[in-house]
């Protein structure tokens, strides 16, 4: 488990993951080196999983953000591997999670239009022979981006 400053460590990472070992070091008290060992040890240890650069959806033309559940017309093993290559395989759909309730998934969507949307909905996952049902919702807006994780 992270002491308090690796706490604080990852929390910096998480807001800015581009700082150097030196800024890291200044902004924990530490000197460059020992801010670089501990973010070492914490990727490691498999805290950190990786770095990305976050982008505007709007600026890459993808004006319809959504989230689509999906109820399956089965629970068999075969049909939920099957069901998951094909989520693996769109680019457009950015994530995706197992639910308990009425549906069976949450996919999170970025699609360039609606019209991508409904081609998402109509002639990719409706058709697929694990399917029985999808309920889709587009975010009109979002009140809160996507926030570092509490540490």
């Amino acid at each position: 488990m992270p002491d308090e400053i690796d706490s604080r460590l990852l929390d910096i990472l998480q807001r800015d993951a581009t700082l150097t070992a030196e800024a890291l070091g200044a902004k924990l008290g530490l000197s460059a080196s020992q801010a670089g060992r501990r973010r070492q040890r914490l990727e490691d240890h498999g805290y950190i999983l990786g770095y990305r650069a976050r982008l505007d959806p709007a600026r890459l033309g993808l004006q319809v953000q959504g989230f689509v559940q999906v109820q399956m017309a089965s629970h068999d093993p075969e049909a939920a591997r099957a069901f998951a290559r094909l989520v693996a395989t769109r680019r457009d759909i950015v994530s995706a999670w197992t639910l308990t309730g009425e549906a069976d998934y949450l996919l999170r969507v970025f699609c360039d239009d609606l019209a991508g949307l409904n081609r998402l909905i109509h002639e990719v996952l409706l058709p697929h022979p694990a399917v029985a049902r999808v309920h889709s919702q587009i975010v009109m807006d979002q009140l809160k981006p996507d926030a570092p994780l509490p540490t």
